[in-house]
């Protein structure tokens, strides 16, 4: 006779007031947490901040070079891709960025974007 295995599933939930990891740059920060094996990342980017200025630094890339895949949540995020395309994502929005962009806060509230993808080395120090 064949034997069965039982694998209990079990729920598992987290929460952004308490993430896993969080990754400081200047005029932003990334609050990381990991669920169900995926990491989610919660991008706040404050007034001012430009991914050149703030990730370039740390990263040493001539654009970023992380996928994302995110949902805003407030503010405006102006992106602009390395083949010149230029748009603003804001709150409800959700955007698919390849490898390959810049990105910058417009306005005066900071820009929060939820990414499920992307994020498990953003602003990494290699």
């Amino acid at each position: 006779m064949e034997k069965t295995t039982n694998i209990a599933k079990m729920a598992e939930w987290k929460n952004f007031g308490t993430p896993d990891e969080v990754r400081k740059f200047p005029k932003g920060k990334i609050e990381l947490v990991t669920v169900g094996g995926a990491t989610i990342g919660r991008g706040i980017f404050e007034p001012g901040w430009h991914w050149a200025d703030s990730v370039q630094p740390i990263v040493n890339t001539h654009s970023c070079e992380a996928p994302h895949f995110q949902f805003h949540v407030s503010g405006i995020l102006r992106v602009k891709m390395d083949d010149g395309t230029e748009f603003d994502c804001k709150p409800g929005d959700i955007s698919m960025l390849p490898p390959g962009h810049d990105a910058w806060t417009v306005g005066d509230e900071p820009a929060v974007v939820i990414d499920f993808q992307g994020m498990v080395d953003y602003a990494k120090h290699l």
